[in-house]
């Protein structure tokens, strides 16, 4: 199950003593691209930290494309450095956290934004058996400066409050580059993007695989070079990330509240020859065959998206599934829209020779020719999710 834990002063005291926690090996990663300013300082604060507690442990510096001299200072400082040609957030810390040795992984930015010199309050939750401690800018305090209002006040706000609703995992800084977890939660979480949306991803995944995660207040400081994060071009990278991992919010709500749209309009539709709006006459049967068109299709599609996302570990088995796998087969897909098809076919034949009064003959085929198409996708979407899971020999 997965907890959300607050670490206060009062907690960590034991941990800043030195006394608390005998750590193994840990690994500290930071991704670098343009820094020498400041990653000199960053490698010997997290080297300070491993040696004033007398923990085992590395830094690693991730160099992701550097064109000036970040690389060499990193190294004279005493980092191991390696190089990941994929440019991007994401594409550095996996490459960092394939080549960490380390039981115990802390990950943060090399632009001296944060405190690599006590990382304590960050570790202590992994010694009390969470999975991961993710750190919390907003409790620990944010330097004047260090951070722009649109980040502060609207998108990490609203990026941690999609994560919420989306995995149900509620942590006061979802956006935090500082972050500390164990080699099995970095195995659990199968890390697979390249960007930004990385720190988004390790939170979704964390809360839907029943990681047990703690809060921890960082301090946040202003960095110094070059700002590497775009406002709208990663924003739009979560935001993409979210829905897209996020099939139920993406199709199946809106697709139930279409399809309901659409039942209820072509309902307003049959009985009259469609409906005074002034000097106008709204015909609703057309926007009823679109909503329940869409609508359907949009399920139709949430369950093929369940199904992908869940086959890689992104969403949870739900009963839907476990439903589809126990009794439903792609020769059940097949029946099922041959009949809805061949229920338009007939309404179509009843049109052509069979005199109508009671109901609009446009209103019918307009009825017959959804169901057409409902049909034919229930195949197609039937034969995708055989294929997704696996369900035939194609060799």
């Amino acid at each position: 199950m997965t907890i959300t834990r607050s670490f206060g002063e009062s907690e960590r005291a034991p941990a800043a003593a030195g006394a608390a926690i005998t750590p193994p090996f840990i690994s500290i990663v930071m991704p670098c691209l343009n820094e020498e300013q400041t990653v000199e300082t960053c490698v010997r604060k997290a080297r300070g930290w491993l040696e004033s507690r007398g923990y085992p442990g590395e830094v690693i510096i991730v160099d992701n494309g550097s064109t000036d001299r970040s690389a060499r200072l990193a190294a004279d400082a005493g980092a191991r450095v390696v190089a990941e040609t994929r440019r991007g957030y994401g594409a550095a810390l996996r490459r960092g956290f394939r080549e960490a040795r380390g039981e115990w992984l802390v990950m943060g930015d090399c632009d001296d934004t944060y405190d690599f010199s006590d990382l304590d309050p960050l570790t202590q939750p992994l010694a009390e058996g969470c999975d991961m401690a993710v750190g919390n800018r907003f409790a620990g305090g944010i330097a004047r400066g260090a951070m722009t209002w649109s980040h502060r006040y609207i998108g990490t706000p609203a990026i941690s409050l999609l994560l919420k609703m989306f995995a149900g995992l509620k942590v006061g800084d979802s956006q935090c580059g500082l972050r500390a977890f164990t080699r099995d939660a970095l195995a659990r979480l199968d890390l697979r993007t390249d960007g930004m949306e990385l720190a988004s991803e390790m939170v979704l995944k964390a809360a839907r695989r029943g990681l047990r995660v703690a809060d921890v207040p960082v301090p946040y400081g202003e960095r110094l070079g070059e700002a590497k994060l775009n406002t709208m071009r990663d924003g739009w990278r979560h935001m993409r990330f979210l829905l897209l991992a996020s099939p139920n919010y993406m199709f199946t709500i809106p697709g139930i509240a279409l399809t309901m749209l659409g039942v209820l309009t072509l309902g307003l539709a049959l009985p009259a020859n469609g409906i005074e709006v002034g000097d106008l006459r709204w015909q609703p049967i057309f926007a009823g065959v679109i909503f329940f068109v869409v609508g359907v299709n949009a399920l139709l599609l949430g369950f093929a998206s369940r199904l992908y996302t869940t086959t890689r570990g992104i969403t949870n088995d739900d009963w839907a599934l476990r439903f589809y796998r126990r009794y439903l087969d792609f020769e059940t897909f097949v029946g099922a829209g041959v009949v809805l098809a061949l229920i338009g076919v007939a309404i179509d034949v009843v049109i052509a020779f069979v005199d109508i009064t009671a109901v609009n003959r446009v209103d019918l085929a307009a009825i017959a020719q959804a169901l057409i198409i409902v049909g034919a996708n229930v195949v197609l979407v039937g034969a995708l999710a055989s294929l997704l899971e696996g369900d035939t020999d194609l060799t």
